[in-house]
Formats: C-alpha cells, sequence, structure tokens
C-alpha cells in the first residue's frame, strides 16, 4: 500500500483559511485555530445576512412607498389596496423607485388607486 503524505494538503487548506482569515484582529489573522474559528462565524454571518438583506430592502421599499403616498393623500394600506383594486402589478422595488425618481407618475399611480378605492381623485 502506498505512503500518504498530507504535508502539502494541510498546509495549502491552513493557507486557505489563514488568506479569508487576513486583515481580522490581532490572532485571528495569524493563528490558525483562533483565524478558523472567525471565519466559520464570518461564513455564517454571511449566509444570514444575505436573507437579512432581503428583508431590510423590502423594508426600505415600504417606508418610501409610504412616505411618498403620505404626500399625495393616501396611506400605505390603502395606495396598495387601490392598486390591487385598480389591476396595477407593480411590486415593492419598482413602485419605491417611482416614487424616488418620478413624482409625477406616482401622482398619476395614486390617483388611479384612489378612482380604484371609489374616491374622488
Amino acid at each position: 500500500m502506498a505512503r500518504v503524505k498530507r504535508g502539502n494538503k494541510r498546509t495549502q487548506y491552513r493557507k486557505k483559511i489563514l488568506k479569508r482569515a487576513s486583515g481580522y484582529f490581532l490572532t485571528k489573522s495569524k493563528l490558525y485555530q483562533a483565524a478558523e474559528e472567525a471565519v466559520e462565524r464570518g461564513l455564517k454571518m454571511a449566509y444570514s445576512g444575505r436573507k437579512q438583506k432581503k428583508r431590510q430592502f423590502r423594508s426600505l421599499w415600504i417606508v418610501r412607498i409610504n412616505a411618498a403616498a403620505k404626500q399625495n393623500g393616501l396611506s400605505y394600506s390603502q395606495f396598495i389596496s387601490g392598486l390591487k383594486k385598480g389591476g396595477i402589478e407593480l411590486d415593492r422595488k419598482v413602485l419605491s423607485d417611482i416614487a424616488t425618481k418620478d413624482a409625477a407618475a406616482f401622482a398619476s399611480l395614486v390617483a388611479q388607486a384612489k378612482a380604484a378605492l371609489g374616491k374622488a381623485a
């Protein structure tokens, strides 16, 4: 049976971990065991962060839409309800973009939502 020499693989793996940990504070960037723990934790936080990013952006879009809708005399929930009743299918990302960049277009959307709700535009 052939003799297995692991030196190279072990070194390569450790170098990979230490390279990922470069920039970490004190021993976390220099000692392998501390670096491995820090890198593992960082990867775990990055995974959960990718999920949280989606929630945070949706929340931001809702805040922007609410602010623009209130300037035009509707609450966020009334505005979204009016859009749904009016058959306008725009997602919150697009609505937020319209609200921040094109106030006139957003005002027309609010007018359509008010009309669909049965209010006077």
